[in-house]
């Protein structure tokens, strides 16, 4: 492979975020080990479903990468990790072909899904893709108007994990969706970082996040409050879904919270980035250990 060639490759790595990417295995993970404990669980729905959630999450972040360029909010000064399309590595025809290419293979794959299970992956698919696409494109983009929190939440918390939950069991249930709750409130935290780091960037470029709208000790708070929700869902599984103690194993990733929130409340600028990937790695290593502690 050529020196352009190879250089275009990690163009398009770097647009991609890999180092967030966690966040599209966890909810999968999760999901899937509700069903493996329930002793309905089928390996190949799983392998596509977590295939279409890191195809949706390059896609969003393509999309992200595209229109905050357009609209002013990337810029070479930003504090965050290189954006493609700012630095000048990637051209906007570029990325306008990848987004489609993207979104067009996960509506492709999914169609394994729709035809294995039923009609409501397909409305699910099409939401999703929609979702990540409005996320920063549009007139009314989810992430420029408070909702950015609450779209992460929803889509790679409540809807991925209870998702891959119904692909094995055809059930929705009241368990799927507390089993949901620690998902969305972690990776929420990754967005939480982010914006966070990018408040006075955001603000100047008319991009209004949460930590804009309410300021930056409302998001210190926020980030707080949503990982005592993770930690408390243990309890309530425990007590009452008669979940065996093996619940209680996320409880380990205590020290790491720790650090996290002494991070969040020291550091500033290009310095959160550090606290940003460990929010995405906190997230990975809960999501593993909820995960057995479900099976086991």
């Amino acid at each position: 492979m050529n020196t352009k060639s190879t250089s275009k490759f990690q163009s398009w790595l770097l647009a991609s975020r890999p180092k967030t990417l966690l966040a599209a295995f966890v909810p999968v993970m999760v999901g899937s080990a509700l069903a493996i404990s329930m002793k309905k669980f089928f390996l190949p729905y799983s392998l596509v479903a977590l295939l279409c959630s890191i195809l949706i999450q390059i896609g969003t972040n393509f999309t992200n990468d595209l229109y905050d360029y357009l609209k002013g909010s990337d810029t070479i000064k930003r504090k965050g990790p290189r954006r493609v399309l700012a630095s000048g590595l990637i051209t906007i025809k570029e990325m306008k072909l990848a987004i489609i290419l993207v979104f067009g293979l996960t509506f492709l794959l999914g169609l394994y899904l729709v035809f294995s299970v039923g009609i409501l992956i397909l409305w699910v698919g099409i939401f999703s893709i929609f979702a990540g696409i409005i996320y920063t494109a549009g007139p009314y983009p989810l992430a420029y108007n408070g909702l950015g929190d609450v779209f992460v939440f929803m889509f790679f918390g409540n809807i991925g994990t209870m998702g891959t939950f119904y692909l094995h069991t055809q059930e929705i249930s009241l368990l799927s969706l507390m089993v949901s709750i620690p998902v969305g409130a972690l990776i929420t935290n990754i967005l939480v970082v982010n914006n966070f780091r990018d408040i006075e960037e955001d603000r100047e470029a008319n991009k209004n996040t949460l930590a804009v709208i309410l300021g930056r000790n409302f998001s210190k708070w926020q980030f707080i409050i949503l990982i005592v929700i993770s930690y408390l869902i243990s309890f309530i599984l425990y007590f009452l879904f008669n979940l065996n103690f093996w619940i209680f194993l996320p409880l380990a990733t205590i020290p790491v919270s720790i650090i996290l929130i002494r991070m969040l409340f020291t550091l500033k600028g290009e310095a959160l980035n550090k606290t940003l990937e460990l929010s995405a790695k906190f997230a990975g290593l809960y999501g593993l250990l909820f995960a057995i502690g479900l099976i086991v």
